[in-house]
């Protein structure tokens, strides 16, 4: 590790002296991009993070929202808030998957924790480079190894189950993308929703000097070192070898100790403010806490409990140990504190105090650091980089049979079933699962924190139901951002809207993870500047405040840059836990209906019955490109009428429409027991380019609709969007699709068999 000269002088500037060694990895952990946003920040503000839900905002471990208790939706006295967090752990899943991801998971489980939550939900959005074939030839490479690529994706979702399953929180929700861009740098992105209310939320804001410094948890050893600043910079070729001390080793039955320590010393009020130890360690931790209080500390590391010998201070202030919380506790409540923490088995230290003073460490005796801990936090610059607009590409459209088209989109890892991962994780502990992984979106009951005890958890049945549900949708999506970065980001967001309002929920917050390649070339930060831009747009027009999220660049590698990846975590409320479900009725008495254009012109319109295929998983798979399809004039509209048609009685079934487009949709509806027969209204003249065109463009913001009441259906998108008669169920299983003179028949079980891409390639 080193400070670059740049910094280094501001910082002999400020401190009017060279600084400690540890001083200096200070400062170069807490100033690198992935702690300081020094490439990001800047954009950020693009954001609307505000709205009468918003009880905390982006800026602390974790945002607060307040769920829908009034008639004007907004919070009331005593409301059940929600916290909401996302963290990327990509670089130290690309080194050792199984821990990288473990500890992702981990990390925003504490920061859950440190709000005063109790975690009740989490999502994970993955990207992968590619491990089958791609059907195209202009895809294929000699040099891509997808042995690696395999060996990656079967770690992390190992990872994340284990470490998941074994705290008990339920994994309900996320999505998993193959791109071969991310075959030297894949992403992890996880997502943690949690409970609480006003009378035990907590901030990771210092309120009072004298009070005590508490951390508890795991033993600090040297695991983990300078992993902010190695999750700052491209990864190299030697990462696996060279960069594994960098890496953190997670115990996930520590933290479920941790967990329910935490909802006792929030239960009994113990705790004045909190921040879990992640990157940077014990320092970035404890200068942040009191940073954000204007206020400073005195540190004994010597004191810190340590499972390894002979660590020295600068180990011991950046080591990213896990399983580890830095507590602020009024003095009269320490030992209450160690009483509790000592009946959960856990390692407990009284490390120092807050004071008014400056961030001061000590170790054996001797001063290591001393520095103003707002600067040490906030001081760093940011950057002011050049950046290029992506250019659109020009129309080249490949000429595809419908069958040889429909077997390779259906069969392709990005729309085929992700079951062999879900399956993996127990998404119903804790009984609030209403709708789990492998619908449109997950629903998950709320409970009111129980009356006698105070707690959010509800676990042992103490928290009464309140008859609301919670929707959650997360993901992105790396060809539609590929090919046009801000449309693509706009898609996202209403993807991941639609997926909510499918359920019959309206949106309520999200959170994102913005992921990007290395910002001091010109194009990639172009491109995360579009993503940013796009996904500010569409929430704002959505209403859906952006309240939190995390910036992680320079996933870049000898391979090249990721796609730009804006992974956004969004959350909705409706009334109850119900909702239609993704298959479709057998009930013959009904109609399929598409709401959301059948057909997309091209840009002049000279050709309305070929569609805009650009960032499709059609195009992905045979080549070619084209313009980015066109969005909604009112999506809010169309969510908020799509919210109420799933609600409705007459509705038997809805499914959004994107990846992979209305074919992979209407497959994903047909089970044993019920078929379609649709027929598309194309003329008898439409070629192989207009047919397929129809069944693979992937516009966001439509829905396939099972209803009794077609014309309720046509009637609640009046004026908002077209509504098409698409055909009816039948009972015999089997996906029958007629568009003019083409004709296409597959059964259900044929249609799993060709979804079962994932389980063959892994068998």
């Amino acid at each position: 590790m080193s400070l670059a000269d740049s910094d280094r002088e501001l910082v002999v500037e400020e401190l009017e002296r060279e600084p400690t060694p540890a001083e200096a990895a200070l400062f170069e952990n807490l100033w690198s991009e992935h702690c300081a946003y020094r490439s990001s920040r800047p954009l950020l503000s693009a954001f609307d993070s505000e709205g009468e839900q918003v009880v905390i905002g982006p800026g602390d471990d974790a945002a607060v929202v307040a769920l829908p208790g009034s008639e004007d939706g907004g919070p009331e006295e005593g409301s059940t808030y929600i916290t909401m967090g996302i963290e990327s752990h990509n670089h130290p899943s690309y080194v050792d998957p199984f821990d990288g991801a473990a500890t992702g998971v981990g990390g925003i489980v504490r920061d859950t924790l440190s709000m005063g939550a109790y975690p009740i939900a989490l999502a994970d959005s993955l990207y992968f480079g590619e491990f089958v074939e791609p059907r195209s030839t202009a895809r294929r490479s000699d040099d891509v190894d997808h042995e690696h690529s395999k060996y990656l994706f079967e770690g992390v979702v190992e990872g994340i189950s284990h470490y998941g399953n074994c705290i008990g929180v339920p994994t309900v929700a996320g999505s998993v993308d193959f791109h071969p861009d991310y075959e030297g740098n894949p992403l992890v992105n996880v997502a943690c929703i949690g409970l609480t209310n006003d009378d035990r939320l907590v901030t990771a804001e210092a309120q009072e000097p004298g009070n005590k410094l508490v951390l508890v948890g795991n033993g600090t050893g040297r695991d983990g070192l300078g992993g902010a600043s190695f999750a700052s910079e491209d990864l190299a070729e030697d990462a696996e070898t060279e960069d594994r001390p960098a890496v953190q080793v997670g115990d996930p039955y520590a933290e479920k100790l941790l967990i329910e320590a935490n909802e006792q010393l929030i239960d009994e009020s113990l705790i004045e403010s909190a921040r879990d130890l992640g990157a940077a360690g014990l320092g970035g931790a404890s200068s942040e806490l009191v940073a954000k209080g204007n206020l400073g500390a005195y540190i004994e590391l010597e004191r810190v409990h340590q499972r390894e010998p002979n660590m020295n201070a600068l180990e011991i202030l950046l080591a990213e140990s896990q399983e580890r919380m830095c507590y602020e506790v009024a003095p009269e409540s320490v030992d209450r504190v160690r009483e509790i923490t000592e009946r959960y088995d856990l390692g407990c230290s009284v490390i120092g105090e807050v004071t008014d003073g400056n961030y001061t460490c000590t170790f054996e005796g001797e001063t290591v650091v001393d520095v103003d801990a707002y600067f040490l936090g906030e001081g760093a610059p940011m950057n002011d980089l050049p950046s290029e607009e992506p250019t659109q590409p020009d129309t080249d459209l490949p000429e595809v049979d419908l069958e040889e088209a429909f077997e390779a989109v259906l069969s392709s890892p990005n729309t085929a079933s992700k079951r062999w991962v879900y399956r993996q994780y127990d998404h119903e502990v804790g009984v609030r699962t209403s709708v789990g992984p492998g619908d449109d979106a997950a629903i998950i009951a709320i409970r009111e924190a129980s009356a006698e005890r105070g707690s959010a958890n509800g676990s042992s049945g103490d928290g009464r139901e309140t008859g609301q549900g919670l929707a959650i949708s997360s993901g992105a999506a790396p060809n539609w951002t590929s090919a046009a970065p801000y449309e693509g980001a706009k898609a996202i967001a209403l993807e991941n809207a639609t997926n909510i309002a499918a359920k019959g929920a309206t949106p309520l917050a999200a959170v994102d993870c913005l992921n990007g390649g290395n910002p001091e070339k010109p194009d990639v930060y172009g491109g995360f500047e579009g993503i940013v831009d796009g996904l500010a747009d569409m929430c704002e027009t959505l209403s859906a405040p952006v309240v939190g999220g995390n910036v992680s660049l320079y996933n870049d590698s000898v391979t090249g840059p990721i796609p730009p990846t804006p992974t956004l975590a969004m959350v909705g409320t409706k009334e109850g836990y119900d909702a239609p479900p993704l298959s479709i009725s057998p009930e013959t008495d009904s109609t399929l209906v598409l709401v959301g254009d059948l057909t997309l012109g091209t840009e002049d319109d000279s050709a309305a019955d070929e569609a805009r295929l650009g960032g499709s998983e059609y195009l992905a798979q045979f080549g070619g490109s084209d313009a980015f399809p066109t969005l909604f004039d009112e999506p809010a509209a169309v969510i908020d009428a799509l919210a109420d048609v799933a609600n409705d009685a007459s509705t038997l079934a809805v499914h959004d429409v994107s990846h992979g487009g209305l074919a992979v949709s209407l497959a994903e509806m047909v089970t044993d027991d019920a078929g379609l027969e649709v027929s598309l209204p194309v003329s008898d003249d439409a070629d192989d380019a207009a047919v397929t065109g129809t069944l693979f463009h992937e516009q966001p913001g439509r829905a396939v609709i099972q209803t009794e009441s077609p014309a309720a259906v046509a009637e609640a998108f009046e004026g908002i969007a077209p509504v098409t008669r698409l055909g009816q169920p039948t009972a015999d299983g089997t996906l029958e699709v007629s568009a003019g003179t083409h004709q296409l028949s597959i059964d259900a079980a044929d249609i799993r068999e060709r979804r079962a891409t994932i389980e063959r390639a892994l068998e």
